[in-house]
């Protein structure tokens, strides 16, 4: 059987403790020999002329998003091809910024989280996975809150220092 996924790309938030979709997502990629990417779109405000979503290298708050990557892919991603991906974008393009990655890296599935908001505040607030389900260039697998208690097993388990 020819392994269907290649090119894996896991979006990041950092206010996610539990990483639960980087453990499936790593799980994926290890068990098709895939290559992990990993992306944080750095909140931004956006300025009259530029462009929704941007990579800025020079960016503090796109280093800072690199080097927390680097520090989450080294304790989690021994033995995995990973490659490490940031992006500005404002709050309303977020989606857009994700999407956009998946074509620039030619995924072949994009795996994020997905919050389960409903009523107004879904109404008020939006969803991110929704938006990125209904434009990506490729299938997405989301992890609702009902999912995510259920793939508890995949929840990736910070180390303490000096453990082995």
């Amino acid at each position: 059987m020819a392994h269907p996924f290649r090119s894996i790309l896991n979006p990041i938030q950092f206010d996610d403790p539990s990483l639960l979709a980087l453990g499936l997502a790593r799980q994926l990629t290890a068990d098709y020999g895939a290559t992990l990417h990993l992306l944080h779109v750095a909140p931004k405000l956006r300025g009259i002329g530029e462009p929704d979503v941007s990579e800025d290298p020079h960016s503090v708050a796109e280093e800072k998003a690199r080097l927390q990557l680097a520090e989450i892919a080294q304790q989690h991603l021994a033995g995995v091809r990973y490659e490490i991906h940031t992006a500005s974008a404002g709050e309303s393009a977020l989606a857009k910024a994700v999407v956009q990655m998946a074509a620039e890296v030619n995924a072949d599935l994009i795996v994020l989280k997905t919050h389960g908001r409903r009523g107004l505040s879904h109404l008020f607030l939006g969803s991110v996975a929704e938006e990125v389900v209904r434009t990506a260039p490729c299938p997405v697998l989301t992890l609702t809150p009902v999912a995510q208690e259920r793939a508890a097993h995949l929840r990736l388990q910070q180390e303490s220092p000096g453990a082995d």
